[in-house]
């Protein structure tokens, strides 16, 4: 691993309107958890298996556009101040989850979500910037498979569950431990890989999007900010339904 200066790669709006999809996808899921809460919809909805798999699609979307985001900036080399601007950010906003949900909801509180993966995946990442492709995409199996072949009581200690191979699972409104969610943030530095060194990122780069296009990737730029203020707009509004047209 160096440290360097280089310049980042340019921005690539097909990435911006990737994270704008997968804050779509997030707000229906947490649309329709508000719905629940409030009593519009059965709380069994959230248990089907399709919405089960449509989060971790979406959750798994989350993390493997950031993987592919810390190659594509530091695949030259850590451009050390603006990965830890941006660690710092997403740690701090994580923080600051932790703390809100502690207050609000504390027998369910997160302690270890989606923003909590993306900075452990972060860090872990910078251990793979070198290594070869295969290498990471064997080491993401592995991620993945772990939790199905290597659960033991000794990771139900509050201090491991951000491992992910604890027996019980923790009654957290989010919970996504470094396994098996490092898989696809490797995945997609693994890719990011093999489409820079055929140069497909390069030809990406070179694409004029349309209007509409170029208007739907602005979210996607500011993604982790939608993040943070979505869901306690959606709640809001809910509530405010509720009080207005409450549920039969």
């Amino acid at each position: 691993m160096t440290l360097s200066s280089t310049p980042t790669s340019p921005r690539l709006i097909g990435l911006d309107l990737a994270r704008t999809l997968a804050l779509i996808g997030m707000a229906i899921y947490h649309l329709t958890w508000d719905l629940t809460f409030f009593g519009y919809v059965a709380w069994e909805t959230l248990a089907l298996p399709e919405w089960r798999i449509f989060a971790r699609l979406v959750a798994g979307s989350f993390l493997f556009l950031a993987g592919v985001s810390l190659y594509l900036a530091h695949s030259r080399g850590v451009r050390r101040a603006a990965y830890l601007r941006r660690l710092g950010m997403i740690v701090l906003a994580a923080l600051g989850i932790t703390l809100v949900t502690f207050v609000a909801m504390r027998p369910s509180f997160i302690f270890f979500g989606i923003l909590h993966s993306i900075a452990a995946a972060s860090v872990i990442g910078l251990l793979f910037l070198r290594a070869p492709v295969a290498v990471t995409l064997l080491v993401a199996a592995i991620a993945f498979a772990a939790p199905m072949v290597a659960r033991h009581a000794i990771f139900d200690a509050p201090w491991l569950l951000w491992v992910g191979l604890s027996q019980q699972v923790p009654p957290s409104n989010d919970y996504e431990p470094v396994l098996p969610w490092i898989a696809p943030f490797l995945i997609g530095m693994a890719l990011c890989k093999v489409a820079l060194s055929r140069g497909l990122i390069a030809r990406w780069a070179t694409w004029a999007p349309g209007r509409w296009a170029a208007i739907l990737a602005v979210p996607g730029r500011h993604s982790l900010a939608i993040y943070l203020i979505h869901q306690p707009v959606l709640f809001a509004l809910v509530w405010a339904m509720s009080q207005i047209a409450p549920p039969s």
